[in-house]
């Protein structure tokens, strides 16, 4: 696909934030229209879901649906694509990672529409090594996928429009490295104040403890010593 053909991208749930790194949460949701009002929807799933053909039919189908407004007939329909980028096997009897669904006759495999497309990529099933030849869509599941410096440059240099995307994801990671040390920085600011005053405030109270401690010993000597002198005092008299 030509960038060119894309008029607007939208991030419509982001739920792919992770504490730790064990962690495995929600869908990542990208809406695109392209010029010709084909609306594409592109889900990353991280945890396996059993159910993800139902569920990716119906949000596709719904997407569809939503095109028609009172009044219009059913030209109004344009082509809806459902594109799901899993992190686990939905059809573990297949060893193609990629797969691209029409609606279609059985045994003619005559179309019987083109305004609905499901395409599947299916991470763990990514080949270790890539071929001179290998197809655009394997590069871009290898990008989605690498973790290593070495994989993202590897990728880069085969595809320009891989190569842009790893020059975004670079200044993202380095924004998010600053905000991080930023708020590392803020941390250790507000950590080193609240220990400066936990400390006066432990001061203080000891402080007064101890003032209270010697405001009793030197009662318990000031009495001793005048009622030993008031003794002194009454036997001196009485003799």
């Amino acid at each position: 696909m030509d960038p060119a053909d894309i008029r607007e991208t939208k991030i419509l749930n982001a739920n792919l934030r992770k504490e730790h790194k064990a962690d495995k949460l929600g869908i990542l949701d990208v809406r695109v229209l392209l010029n010709d009002n084909t609306e594409i929807d592109i889900e990353i799933q991280l945890s396996p879901l059993s159910v993800w053909a139902d569920r990716s039919l119906f949000y596709v189908s719904k997407m569809y649906t939503e095109q028609i407004h009172v009044g219009e007939d059913y030209s109004a329909f344009k082509k809806c694509v459902g594109i799901s980028v899993l992190d686990f096997e939905l059809f573990e009897d297949e060893p193609e990672f990629y797969s691209c669904f029409h609606i279609q006759e059985d045994t003619r495999h005559t179309l019987y529409t083109d305004k609905m497309e499901f395409h599947v990529l299916e991470l763990p099933k990514l080949p270790e090594e890539l071929k001179e030849d290998a197809s655009d869509i394997l590069l871009w599941a290898k990008f989605i996928n690498a973790e290593r410096k070495e994989e993202f440059d590897m990728l880069a240099s085969r595809n320009k429009y891989i190569g842009s995307a790893y020059e975004q994801l670079r200044i993202i990671s380095q924004s998010m490295e600053k905000r991080l040390e930023y708020e590392a920085r803020e941390k250790a600011i507000r950590d080193h104040n609240q220990m400066m005053y936990e400390a006066r405030r432990e001061g203080l109270k000891q402080g007064i403890e101890q003032g209270i401690e010697q405001g009793i010993e030197q009662g318990l000597e000031q009495g001793i010593e005048q009622g030993i002198e008031r003794g002194i005092e009454q036997g001196i008299e009485k003799g």
